[in-house]
């Protein structure tokens, strides 16, 4: 089978690998789609950790049971699959008490050394993903590209869950690449009056197919007098920082309202963590600061499902399709801020 393999700092390749065989109380998948996430741009751009070496890369996994092992009782061949990279133990503190999320012995699907993504022709579903992971059969009428489309949708779902987000409710979007344009979209089947902040003007024109309520240019404007201006004075009610940049957190602790929620959703590098927010603020405007990292397994069930009644659109949140053997292609293209999602199919008609 091919395979795409990240060797090195923006250097990704495709190679021929021997094809796996269904373990006894596993599967093997035939992959359809797998798209490109901002955190495998950074991989990309960073090169595999030292300890993981070579490593196949992709999370975001669609395809067709292929074979399936002698012991499996529950799939079968030729069955419609969404996968999602998280693998739980079971066991821990926190799986016991059903936050798998939170688990403390968590895995990943094509970043965790010794568990292979999704950008490859075939993928091996063991026990442990089939019993503790994010697997879930597709509607029939949803097409493979947004069977991987729902793995980011899940976590952008479960984030608007946690910050109630209703049809009432102004909520503001810090950021608008691709998890950003599906935050404006989610919110925006929730009933909300939502904007954008986005400094980037390709990126402010990408959104704009997603028909928010203001866009603003936090370059020659100040982002939060804009928003206090559409919000007669008030603040915005929800405030989701879409982007992985410290400053924003402060911005938005001071653009939302009293009794307001911030969500922290992108992750800051690992190298500089830190930021800075005005306490006294959180403090007597009664501010909720809540951070947002993963999703539930049952998420993903109901992300394909909103996928399926078009509550959230694939046809504008993906704006390029590449074969597996231009992968190194559609990374560049990923991580040029001139795109959306982009999404590697293995079939010529998906193209």
């Amino acid at each position: 089978m091919e395979a795409a393999v990240l060797t090195g700092p923006q250097s990704i390749e495709i190679r021929h690998l021997l094809d796996p065989a269904a373990p006894s109380d596993g599967l093997v998948l035939k992959v359809e789609a797998c798209g490109i996430c901002g955190s495998d741009v950074r991989r990309w751009k960073e090169g595999p950790s030292k300890d993981a070496g070579a490593v196949t890369p992709g999370h975001e996994v669609s395809g067709s049971v292929l074979e399936v092992g002698s012991g499996v009782r529950d799939f079968k061949p030729g069955e419609r699959l969404g996968v999602g990279p998280d693998i739980h133990c079971g066991k821990c503190y926190y799986c016991r008490r059903g936050m798998y999320n939170l688990c403390d012995n968590l895995r990943f699907l094509g970043i965790t050394p010794g568990h292979p993504g999704g950008f490859a022709e075939k993928l091996v579903l063991t026990k442990d993903t089939l019993t503790n992971g994010i697997v879930h059969r597709m509607p029939a009428d949803l097409s493979y590209v947004e069977g991987a489309l729902a793995e980011p949708c899940s976590s952008v779902l479960t984030c608007h869950e946690k910050a109630r987000t209703g049809y009432d409710d102004t909520v503001v979007v810090l950021g608008a690449g691709p998890i950003g344009c599906l935050h404006v979209s989610l919110a925006k089947a929730r009933g909300a009056r939502t904007f954008v902040s986005e400094p980037s003007e390709s990126r402010r024109r990408l959104v704009s197919r997603f028909q928010p309520d203001a866009v603003v240019n936090p370059e020659s404007e100040d982002a939060v007098a804009r928003v206090r201006d559409l919000t007669d004075g008030l603040g915005a009610d929800i405030v989701i920082c879409a982007n992985p940049v410290a400053a924003t957190h402060q911005q938005a602790v001071e653009m939302v309202c009293k009794g307001g929620r911030v969500v922290l959703f992108g992750g800051l590098p690992k190298a500089n963590p830190m930021t800075t927010l005005d306490a006294n603020r959180i403090h007597y405007g009664e501010i909720e600061v809540v951070g947002s990292f993963s999703y539930q397994p049952v998420a993903h069930e109901r992300a394909l499902e909103l996928l399926r009644q078009k509550l959230i659109s694939s046809d504008l949140l993906i704006t390029h399709r590449f074969p597996l053997e231009r992968i190194a292609e559609a990374f560049r293209v990923a991580s040029s801020g001139e795109s959306l999602k982009v999404m590697i199919v293995m079939s010529r008609e998906n193209l």
